[in-house]
């Protein structure tokens, strides 16, 4: 196999890469939320939340930088998701319905191994470039699958529990209780499956490079 060397950045720029993103996307969002729930009040909660992120979208069109496609879905998204929740009343179902929809991704993880087209290859590829002949390698083949099993089963864990916690805890009262547990315990389980990702994937183009050399 005649190819230069693949190597991914280190995990600290790789942190730095996301951090941005995940503080705009996922946690500013949420200390919104929990912040306007206990001053304001739920609907008040509701509805900063989704200024927050059409915000986010229009201060891109002032700057005239280009807004993410992702954006745009996620803009969709909360909207939805605040009209549902606005419409039951209940902090839960904000929650919640995001969540059915991982499940339905992480369902469909399971159906590309199961058609010989993992999806986090097809996801990797869109950051990293491989060479045609390492994709071919029965090794990669095995490692994409193994690795899109892994999300498959990581995405449904973090969906069931979070459907759990926001149950148990919306019929206890408790939004704090809930936000705490939820988000520690998917940056736990997903922090950890990121992180064998990642290394088990240089290991398996380290083992390439050293078998080839």
């Amino acid at each position: 196999m005649n190819h230069s060397p693949v190597t991914l950045p280190r995990l600290t720029a790789l942190a730095r890469q996301a951090a941005p993103r995940l503080l705009e996307g996922v946690v500013a969002p949420l200390a919104v939320f929990y912040l306007a729930m206990v001053i304001l009040g739920f609907k008040w909660a509701l509805a900063l939340t989704v200024a927050w992120v059409y915000l986010g979208v229009a201060w891109r069109l002032i700057k005239r930088v280009k807004v993410p496609a992702t954006m745009w879905l996620a803009a969709f998204a909360i909207t939805i998701r605040a009209i549902v929740a606005f419409w039951t009343g209940t902090w839960m179902w904000f929650f919640i319905q995001p969540e059915m929809g991982t499940i339905c991704i992480s369902i469909a993880f399971l159906a590309s191994v199961r058609l010989n087209r993992p999806l986090v290859q097809k996801l990797t590829l869109d950051y990293i470039h491989l060479p045609s002949a390492v994709l071919k390698h029965e090794r990669v083949r095995r490692f994409f699958a193994r690795i899109t099993l892994l999300w498959a089963f990581v995405l449904l864990m973090n969906s069931t529990l979070s459907i759990f916690l926001a149950v148990y805890e919306s019929l206890a009262g408790s939004l704090g209780a809930f936000m705490v547990l939820r988000t520690s315990a998917v940056a736990v389980i997903s922090g950890t499956a990121i992180t064998f990702s990642i290394i088990a994937f240089k290991r398996l183009l380290h083992r390439l490079h050293v078998s080839h050399a």
